[in-house]
């Protein structure tokens, strides 16, 4: 338990059957409003007993899939259609998604990096306390979605963490792909996850450290909702809920193909190095080789400059691109995934 506390409150009972939909309470006290509260939309749904899922979405506020997803799952499911616990929390960062931004206009927060949190630095920092000190330890499984927010575009796949513990793996494996999608993601979390995307900072990095499997996933981005990519969520949400034993009467559809793929290496991000407009050489999906062309950086102050020329360092699937034209140096410009084999478990 952190030596630390949260402001946050709320008058959701979590051990009480029934479908309840509330705030969760942060002070903010401004010029405008002394005893101000920011709101923060939660749903709790319980029947009985059974596994806990926290499902969550606008972790950052510009990433809006999740976020329509789980609004839907509030206004849709009944207590009657649980066997357990869910906990529904579908806009995290809700001054970032109110502004449309990734991270909070309040204190600049990027709630995704705030983890473990000291509540005294701002109430980014309370708002992720809350969730893996109070919310997290409930859980049996952690769901955290995402897209590329208003600067990235990501072909869309689920991911999942692997801890190294073969009962744990093999759980967390089987609930990435009943969630289901063309691809999987698969990051090693054994020594603090992957290091491109932030570490043990990361939501998943607390799901872990709490005891949670942690699935989540990129699914689509440049801050639009494509119907496609929703689908894909809704879908996945009912089937691992399903597969979960959550909601009983659901069935869960079986399992397709899923091309099993990582990012975890930093070779496989390409950056800008220079100011400018970057126009891509690859389009999103394509299958690329190290030192392939990926783009170029045109200085439109200097149309006399000739471009300055950015190449993969891998090979791999361009599963993510810059969504704006206008680059600085160390912008990422797109990161690849590359194959993986199907993971091993020892026998317990």
């Amino acid at each position: 338990m952190s030596v630390y506390q949260t402001s946050l409150y709320s008058e959701i009972d979590y051990e009480a059957d029934g479908k309840q939909i509330g705030r969760l309470s942060l002070p903010w006290s401004v010029t405008r409003s002394a005893y101000g509260v920011i709101p923060i939309p939660i749903a709790v749904i319980k029947n009985g007993e059974g596994p806990t899922a926290l499902l969550m979405a606008g972790n950052h506020g510009d990433e809006w899939e999740g976020q329509i997803a789980l609004g839907k799952l509030i206004r849709s499911l009944r207590a009657e259609d649980v066997a357990g616990r869910i906990i529904i929390l579908p806009s995290a960062n809700l001054p970032a998604a109110r502004a449309g931004v990734r991270v909070s206009p309040l204190d600049g927060g990027n709630l995704n990096r705030t983890f473990p949190a000291d509540p005294a630095h701002g109430p980014t920092w309370q708002i992720s306390h809350y969730i893996e000190h109070h919310l997290m330890p409930m859980a049996d499984l952690f769901v955290d979605l995402h897209s590329g927010g208003g600067s990235l575009d990501y072909v869309p796949f689920v991911g999942v963490s692997l801890i190294g513990d073969t009962d744990f793996d093999r759980r967390s494996m089987a609930a990435m792909r009943a969630f289901g999608g063309p691809y999987g993601q698969v990051y090693d979390a054994s020594a603090g996850l992957a290091a491109p995307t932030g570490g043990g900072s990361t939501a998943g990095g607390a799901a872990i450290r709490q005891g949670c499997i942690d699935i989540g996933g990129e699914f689509g981005g440049r801050a639009v909702v494509d119907p496609d990519h929703l689908a894909l969520v809704e879908r996945g949400l009912r089937n691992l809920l399903a597969h979960m034993g959550i909601t009983p009467g659901v069935r869960e559809e079986p399992p397709a193909p899923m091309r099993l793929m990582t990012s975890d290496p930093a070779s496989l991000y390409i950056f800008a190095s220079d100011y400018g407009v970057f126009v891509p050489a690859a389009r999103l999906g394509a299958t690329v080789r190290a030192g392939d062309l990926a783009g170029e950086v045109h200085a439109i102050e200097h149309p006399e400059k000739v471009p300055v020329p950015v190449h993969f360092r891998a090979d791999g699937l361009l599963i993510c691109v810059r969504a704006v034209g206008r680059v600085e140096p160390g912008d990422c410009l797109g990161h690849l995934a590359i194959d993986i084999d199907e993971p091993r478990f020892d026998q317990p």
